[in-house]
């Protein structure tokens, strides 16, 4: 018996590798303004029409495979009937050099890298690559009418007592805030995280300046490209083919419990450690008065009766998040 992976179905292989050749030729030829303003970026207009304009990243960590997968299925069955897009779209292939090397990224978190300082991270592959990605966003948001969106698609690392997550970004007006937790719910997200504040994420940077409703969507755990579980996806993926394609709005399939951010834990020296593993699960919770971490003489404590953590990581660069503290607001 081989034991020989199948090849990459043609759809999934040109997201991966970046190649828009074959989605540009097809809308253009159904009359579309197609744009390719950097390597593994495409925008798809219609310049006569007043359309919501949507962006949808994959690949910002270049292990999370299976938004690739998810959004070149999409994507190619678009393309077999364009005049079916029913709005102005992006779709950004985050880090292409970590996706080309089957790594999460070059040499720091592409996800960090959307803030006006950078520090030490000035000088990284990643720190290049979002100056690329900020100018293509802004140039797409730049005549776009007042809906706008901002889907950054994700898996996670680590188990979840929440399979599905979002972190939302609070200052995103009321009313297209209610319009991205209603998607949120068609999607079968089982948790949202309002958050405050910026880590340096993309969605939180296109919400900030281009008044876009963006999301960082965790869709279930990681996996290998060509191998994932796209059953995991399937809400997520009904969801976004309804949004793209313009149809009315459908029943959530799930009502998402809501969390708001308690307190960033931010790693200030080597000398950071957390008091359990990182391969905790997301969302587990703790006790006030709980231990956290401690850098030196800071010690991070939990201050509400219960909050629960979310991406711990100890080994974040220092002057970065090492994780978040959330609690339940219904």
């Amino acid at each position: 018996m081989s034991n020989s992976v199948a090849p990459l179905p043609a759809a999934v292989r040109a997201l991966a590798e970046a190649d828009f050749s074959a989605v540009a030729r097809s809308f253009t030829e159904a009359g579309f303004a197609v744009g390719q303003p950097a390597d593994g970026i495409i925008t798809i207009r219609r310049p006569d029409a007043a359309r919501p304009a949507v962006l949808v990243s994959v690949g910002v960590h270049g292990d999370e495979t299976g938004p690739i997968e998810l959004v070149a299925y999409l994507l190619d069955a678009l393309a077999q009937e364009p005049q079916a897009l029913a709005v102005d779209l992006m779709l950004c292939v985050g880090n292409i050099g970590a996706i080309r090397q089957a790594k999460r990224f070059i040499d720091a978190d592409l996800n960090r890298m959307f803030r006006a300082e950078r520090g030490t991270l000035a000088g990284t592959a990643e720190s290049a690559r979002a100056d690329v990605m900020i100018a293509a966003t802004s140039e797409f948001f730049a005549n776009a009418g007042k809906e706008r969106w901002h889907l950054d698609l994700h898996t996670a690392i680590r188990p979840s007592v929440y399979p599905t997550f979002a972190i939302v970004p609070d200052l995103i007006a009321d009313d297209a805030k209610e319009q991205l937790i209603a998607w949120l719910g068609e999607a079968a997200i089982g948790a949202i995280i309002m958050n405050p504040a910026s880590a340096g994420t993309y969605s939180y940077y296109s919400a900030e300046h281009h008044a876009a409703a963006g999301t960082t969507v965790e869709l279930g755990r990681i996996g290998t490209l060509g191998q994932n579980d796209l059953s995991q996806f399937e809400e997520a993926r009904i969801a976004l083919n309804r949004l793209l394609r313009g149809q009315a709005p459908a029943k959530a399939a799930k009502q998402a419990h809501v969390y708001k951010v308690a307190q960033n834990i931010i790693k200030l020296s080597d000398n950071f450690t957390m008091a359990f593993g990182k391969e905790t699960q997301n969302f587990t919770a703790l006790k006030k008065g709980d231990e956290i971490a401690r850098d030196g003489d800071t010690v991070y404590t939990v201050q509400h009766d219960e909050e629960l953590v979310v991406f711990p990581n100890p080994d974040v660069r220092i002057g970065l998040r090492a994780g978040m503290m959330v609690t339940r607001v219904k």
